[in-house]
């Protein structure tokens, strides 16, 4: 049998050399695998027992349109995020178009002029400077008044609580912890090391809002950042809970005076969470949080086999091959843009939509910088799909995300393994 895959590999470009060292690797894995199909199987009961709960039903998967009133598959959706992740409420939109929306809007909804933002946890992804206002931009929240403040890690990824009790202040209003690391080559925070951050934070001034951005890691624990004290949790739906089905949307989970601040911020005072049609999406949101344990997990192992694979070539990988995982992202830094470009090409070589297409830096919407991105994927821009991207400066990491299936992540893996390869841009005699 291994003689029939091994051949299937070679069809798609996998050379026998690359392959044997695959499958090594995966042998060396097989433990923490293991650990990881626990994990997936304890979530995916989580998951059920919300759905039951909350009483699913097929009609809960019929389309509403125009106002959307009285929808009860939208309402019961949101009933089961809420149980789900440990909420009083939840909203949980296709109207939110992406994880910056939603960020965005939980920010905005609960932020009034006046007050101060803090983010004890460094600069927060590129996307969200423009939001902040960080870097000037049309309906930032400097723009409203709102000022910001950061406290930076310390070199070893630690929190520096001297430095973050001296920012908090009496206009300190709400507090935003990005659980991943962005395009930072940091360690992503666990959810206990997020609850011991909370507890110091709540412990100086009790009426903090303290929000995670929790994109990339739902499902990757038992636990989820409400569990340990946060008030609000935000994330996208074509990340990990839409399970690689959900064609767009956006969720924001926690404190129902914070979600009810958010509903009313994204369609009108007086309206909120009344309004909003599912627009015929809402059966593929439910399926997709049905499936999303069971598909994060095949991402966790991809993303471990890529750690695993260039740490034993020499590369700077974060996290570590045998670190604890708390969140989908691989960083490998390459210091080489070369070695960038290649290792994009591999992932969308690897895609089964727009294989044949080579990816090119750009200089997209958002960014400081031009960024490469591979994505050939079912819904466009789903990172839980196969998919990587890095921007195109020092020390030209790549974050590696994704794979609705095992197979397919550890196949995408392969394949930049073998485009760095024919371009010697890395050396494999020495493990052999």
């Amino acid at each position: 049998m291994d003689d029939i895959i091994k051949a299937q590999y070679e069809r798609l470009g996998i050379s026998g050399e690359v392959y044997e060292f695959g499958k090594k690797t995966e042998e060396v894995l097989k433990e923490r695998f293991a650990e990881i199909d626990r994990r997936a199987e304890y979530n995916q009961m989580k998951v059920l027992k919300a759905m039951q709960d909350n009483r699913v039903s097929t009609g809960c998967f019929q389309m509403s349109s125009g106002y959307g009133y009285d929808d009860p598959g939208r309402d019961t959706l949101e009933k089961v995020y809420a149980s789900c992740f440990g909420g009083e409420d939840a909203l949980v939109r296709p109207q939110i178009t992406c994880g910056t929306h939603a960020l965005a809007l939980a920010l905005l909804s609960n932020l009034r002029p006046g007050d101060e933002l803090l983010s004890p946890v460094g600069k927060p992804y590129d996307t969200l400077e423009e939001v902040i206002g960080i870097r000037h931009s049309k309906g930032s929240l400097a723009e409203y008044g709102i000022t910001y403040r950061q406290a930076d890690l310390k070199s070893d990824g630690g929190f520096d609580y001297e430095a973050i009790r001296a920012a908090v202040n009496e206009r300190t209003k709400l507090v935003t912890i990005q659980r991943s690391k962005g395009y930072a080559t940091r360690p992503t925070l666990s959810v206990e090391r997020i609850g011991e951050l909370i507890s110091f934070l709540k412990n100086i001034r009790p009426d903090l809002i303290c929000m995670v951005d929790n994109c990339y890691g739902e499902f990757v624990e038992e636990r989820e950042p409400l569990d340990v004290g946060a008030d609000m949790i935000v994330g996208s739906l074509i990340k990990n809970p839409g399970g690689g089905l959900a064609p767009i949307g956006g969720y924001i989970v926690g404190k129902k005076e914070c979600v009810e601040n958010a509903a009313y911020r994204l369609t009108s005072p007086g309206l909120g969470k009344e309004v909003g049609a599912s627009l015929g999406v809402i059966q593929s949101f439910y399926q997709g949080l049905f499936l999303a344990p069971v598909v994060v997990s095949g991402a966790l192992k991809g993303a471990i086999f890529a750690a695993d694979i260039y740490e034993k070539l020499g590369f700077d990988v974060i996290p570590g091959a045998a670190e604890s995982r708390h969140d989908i992202i691989q960083a490998i830094s390459f210091h080489n843009p070369e070695a960038l470009k290649a290792f994009c090409e591999g992932i969308q070589e690897a895609a089964p939509v727009d294989s044949y297409v080579r990816p090119e830096p750009w200089a997209m919407p958002g960014y400081d910088s031009d960024v490469i991105m591979a994505a050939g994927a079912f819904v466009q821009g789903s990172s839980i799909e196969l998919s990587a991207d890095g921007p195109l400066r020092p020390p030209y990491a790549v974050y590696f995300q994704g794979g609705l299936t095992w197979y397919h992540a550890k196949l995408g893996i392969l394949k930049t393994l073998q485009k760095l390869k024919e371009r010697h841009l890395v050396n494999m005699d020495s493990l052999w």
